[in-house]
């Protein structure tokens, strides 16, 4: 962890796990705090499966059956830090269910780092869609000069195995892919990530290895954004230039980099609700979801507010699908390994308000 880091004034918050700090009006806790949650303590939701850890799950509805696209997490002694360098995965396993709290089939290795030739290591938080009676897997991984880049892999089988393309999307950097397709057959990738997931290294549009380790530490400035491409109808490029995901206050102002409650870190996704567009993703260092929301896949979206409190461990990361008339988030925490880089995934019902809200999930009962 970095003497910054350390240094966050931090006060017991959740069930005795819990940890909300002050530094610049944020609330944090450091990754050894968030996983020592008490042993009494009840979850809102049970993990889906146990006999592999699973984080990041990127959930879909193909066939009517729930196919999940998590990363796998497994120990390799990879000593941590705030790069997320013990977040070391070699491969994807494809979980699927056939309906909501129904038995979960582990598919296997659906795509290994050895299998992508350009891939060097951490093969993190992946994505899916479906076009054209092919199935696509989308997944960031450092290449060989540990520069991460989004790639892509294709099956005709939801479960795999996928077999990846010989080079990395062109114009692609950095993590967290989200593909979305929207009512008229076109479909987006949001992506990116601050800190390990190196977005702030590309702030003048080319990557800086000796850039910032943490955000673009301009704390009065707007904050470094999530990104958007409109994907190409062939769905292995982009179709035109990488924008800003533009994610502004009730009054139109951009959120800046202080304000670390509402600003964007990582994990973005996309839903749809009522012709409204729903960006959410993770606030990171203070742990919470959020969501804003606009008129556009490009937006701009308004902030809204947080919609998920932090979960045990210290990376939240979530999907949101609708199932047979209900919505549901599918996120993890570390409740089978109290290791933060040991993750599991639940589920749990989501649901929007008359006004378009959504109600505030606490992943712990009190």
């Amino acid at each position: 962890m970095s003497n910054e880091f350390r240094k966050l004034t931090l006060f017991t918050a959740i069930v005795g796990m819990g940890i909300a700090g002050s530094c610049q009006q944020a609330n944090r806790k450091t990754e050894k705090e968030t996983v020592n949650a008490d042993k009494k303590t009840s979850y809102l939701s049970q993990p889906i499966i146990s006999n592999i850890y699973t984080a990041d799950p990127s959930a879909h509805l193909f066939n009517g059956k729930i196919y999940i696209y998590p990363s796998h997490d497994i120990e390799t002694g990879t000593k941590e830090n705030d790069s997320g360098d013990h977040f070391d995965m070699k491969d994807y396993h494809i979980l699927s269910i056939d309906s909501i709290n129904g038995k979960v089939t582990d598919h296997g290795v659906a795509l290994s780092i050895g299998d992508i030739p350009w891939a060097g290591r951490q093969l993190w938080a992946p994505d899916a869609a479906f076009k054209n009676g092919t199935y696509y897997l989308y997944f960031p991984v450092k290449d060989k000069s540990d520069v991460f880049r989004i790639g892509v892999a294709t099956s005709k089988n939801p479960a795999g195995p996928f077999k990846a393309e010989p080079t990395p999307i062109k114009g692609s950097f950095s993590i967290d892919p989200a593909v979305f397709t929207d009512t008229d057959g076109a479909s987006y990738m949001y992506f990116g990530g601050i800190w390990g997931g190196q977005l702030q290294r590309w702030n003048n549009g080319s990557y800086d290895k000796n850039g910032s380790k943490t955000d673009s530490q301009k704390e009065n400035e707007p904050a470094l954004s999530a990104k958007v491409a409109k994907l190409s109808s062939d769905m292995l490029s982009f179709d035109g230039e990488v924008k800003d995901v533009q994610i502004v206050d009730k009054q139109g102002k951009p959120l800046l980099t202080k304000d670390h409650d509402r600003r964007f870190f990582e994990g973005g996704w996309m839903h749809k609700f009522n012709g409204k567009y729903y960006f959410t993703y993770s606030t990171g260092d203070t742990h919470y979801l959020a969501y804003a929301i606009g008129d556009k896949p490009y937006g701009p979206f308004v902030y809204e507010g947080t919609f998920m409190k932090p979960v045990q461990g210290w990376t939240t990361h979530h999907s949101i699908l609708e199932i047979k008339g209900k919505w549901y988030i599918f996120y993890h925490d570390t409740q089978l390994s109290g290791k933060t880089h040991l993750r599991n995934v639940k589920v749990t019902e989501l649901k929007h308000k008359a006004d378009g809200t959504i109600e505030m999930i606490d992943p712990f009962v009190k």
